[in-house]
């Protein structure tokens, strides 16, 4: 049975926030380039189009390092608003 992708922002006016976030986490300044730049990190050959001969492993070096990283900025900030909300 194929699984249902439910990747996607629950509040749409949050995109440039999170594009934002994830040019911070990437290093860049274009949220465009996000991707490329960490492919390019972790030594992954991901180009402008069709990217097909990228094995799954690859492609979730890319994706987790952007995810992840997102992830541990969030968390971080949300630790910074509670100390200072005490």
């Amino acid at each position: 049975m194929a699984r249902k992708r439910r990747n996607r922002i629950l509040v749409p006016e949050a995109r440039a926030g999170l594009d934002q976030l994830k040019a911070k986490v990437a290093g860049t300044s274009n949220p465009d380039q996000a991707k490329f730049e960490a492919a390019k990190e972790v030594g992954v050959p991901l180009e402008e189009g069709y990217n097909g001969r990228l094995t799954s492993v690859e492609a979730g070096k890319v994706g987790g390092r952007l995810g992840g990283g997102m992830v541990k900025e969030l968390v971080k900030m949300a630790q910074e608003n509670l100390s200072k909300n005490k």
